[in-house]
């Protein structure tokens, strides 16, 4: 299966200063911007925001 520039891979990067990182893909023509999910994230012990860095 080729990879396709629709649907490129990112990296969603803790906001809670922590270093943990999600990879995941993401639609472009769904979400054009960057990205910003709330997520559990493992090293502070609780849900926080994750955002798309480039």
């Amino acid at each position: 299966m080729a990879r396709n520039e629709l649907r490129p891979v990112v990296k969603l990067r803790s906001t809670a200063g922590t270093g943990y990182l999600y990879v995941t893909r993401k639609n472009r023509r769904n979400d054009p911007d960057r990205l910003e999910l709330r997520t559990y994230d493992p090293a502070a012990g609780r849900r926080v925001a994750f955002r798309e860095e480039r």
